[in-house]
């Protein structure tokens, strides 16, 4: 009986390993829109705890979400989708505006401050396991207050 108890712990162990949340998810946020906008974007911080890529993100709220960077061209900001981001383990990547992005597209409803919507993270782990991680990401006017960078 106690082999039996301790193989049900040690199995407890390996499946609350398994579902804990393979990222870091701070200061998530996506901007409100004004009616007749279809398209807006999600801004998070991501520390992951093991080497990962993230290889993309879905809502319900939005048609199409890709992963997008802004940067300076010479005197030109450019913004370009981008495939896949590195996660490094304890390296927080921060997604912000005139930086890497969610782009949401084709919104099925207008974003309005205070509501929030569920994203879905689409990960890949260094042994090339695809994971899903769900986030609630509050939508406002503009970055939350304690979002400094």
């Amino acid at each position: 009986m106690k082999s039996v108890l301790a193989a049900l712990l040690v199995s407890a162990s390996f499946v609350a390993v398994a579902q804990a949340p393979s990222v870091k998810v701070e200061r998530a946020w996506a901007r409100s829109t004004v009616q007749g906008q279809d398209s807006t974007g999600a801004y998070m911080t991501l520390t992951a705890a093991e080497p990962l890529t993230l290889v993309g993100a879905a809502t319900p709220a939005a048609g199409i979400v890709e992963i997008h960077q802004m940067k300076m061209e010479g005197d030109v900001m450019k913004m370009r989708a981008v495939e896949t981001l590195a996660l490094r383990p304890g390296a927080p990547l921060h997604f912000a505006p005139n930086g890497y992005h969610f782009m949401l597209m084709d919104l099925k409803t207008p974003f309005r401050a205070g509501a929030s919507i569920r994203m879905t993270l689409r990960l890949r782990d260094a042994k090339g396991a695809e994971k899903t991680q769900d986030v609630t990401v509050p939508v406002s006017f503009a970055a939350p207050a304690s979002h400094g960078h």
